[in-house]
């Protein structure tokens, strides 16, 4: 294994923090063991040992240990397949954005058990690319509309855009039973809590954070409304809990939804969450405004037809 070596931190990359630093540099390495080298000051800048959240300054010195990292071809690497579905699922690149129509099943980073995700996969796709990470998030099993900056001015700019709410989201959700009125605000503030396993879940609350979503009714199916759900805010999981809250939950959810309903659609083949980011839109400082829409995924749109039909 080589010995230690120094990185000299480009004007491209000051303002980001350590942690995301290493996760991108050191390429298979758990993210577990990246933290363990931070306490253990193994990973040093300009000499000297600092907490994950220091944010690096052009012309740093960041010291890095030895440490084993994925080879290639090794099982945590992504495969060529799952790359080629990426490359196709692009809908919009340029010199400062990556908008991609994220696939269901794949989560946006790797960490807790797993081996890599979208941004992982990307920055090799993309090994050029000096800059690359995501500007927001989306559940593991939701699919669609997925933003990465190229550059740290354009992810400094999105998270304020996402942070002031100033992006228009709307999504695709197939809720359980009729949606009466067919238009609905749901204004519920939402609040972390511990959930049967440990698991996190987001419950109404009025001790919560501030959440905003509002619901509009698409078409009717038997026992199924399909909406379009907008959100104002961006807290997590805010859709299906917001959906939950009043008793209709998204299709699918095995953390806030109905097993015994989703049992009818599991026998029409549907094997995922119906939730997708359908539409983002955003006002990018200095590079215009920027408009991409997902078309609903084909297993999605054949579930619709198949309760349509019965």
């Amino acid at each position: 294994m080589p010995g230690a070596t120094i990185h000299t931190v480009a004007a491209e990359l000051a303002g980001q923090r350590i942690d995301n630093f290493l996760l991108r540099e050191l390429k298979g390495v758990p993210r577990t063991r990246v933290y363990r080298l931070l306490r253990r000051g193994e990973v040093r800048v300009n000499g000297g040992r600092i907490r994950p959240t220091y944010r690096l300054a052009e012309g740093d010195r960041v010291r890095l240990p030895p440490v084993r990292q994925a080879a290639a071809g090794e099982a945590m690497a992504p495969s060529s397949a799952v790359m080629a579905r990426l490359e196709s699922a692009i809908i919009h690149e340029d010199d400062r954005l990556l908008i991609i129509d994220k696939p269901s099943g794949m989560a946006v980073h790797g960490g807790s058990g797993i081996a890599y995700g979208v941004v992982e996969a990307l920055r090799l796709m993309r090994p050029r690319a000096p800059f690359l990470d995501l500007a927001h998030r989306l559940d593991r099993d939701t699919s669609g509309c997925l933003v990465l900056a190229k550059r740290r001015s354009a992810l400094r700019a999105l998270h304020g855009e996402f942070r002031d709410n100033r992006v228009d989201k709307h999504y695709l959700a197939l809720l359980r039973g009729p949606l009466s009125p067919p238009q609905q605000r749901i204004d519920a503030p939402l609040r972390a809590e511990a959930g049967k396993g440990g698991e996190r879940v987001m419950r109404v609350h009025p001790a919560g954070q501030s959440a905003r979503t509002d619901v509009a009714l698409l078409e009717s199916y038997d026992g199924w409304s399909l909406v379009r759900a907008t959100l104002h805010t961006g807290r997590t999981h805010q859709i299906r809990a917001h959906a939950a809250s009043i008793g209709h939950p998204v299709a699918m959810d095995a953390r806030y939804g109905d097993d015994r309903a989703d049992r009818g659609l599991r026998t029409l083949g549907l094997r995922r969450l119906f939730l997708h980011a359908e539409h983002l839109g955003f006002e990018l400082p200095g590079h215009g405004r920027i408009d991409v829409t997902a078309p609903l995924p084909d297993d999605l749109q054949a579930l619709l037809s198949r309760l349509e039909h019965q």
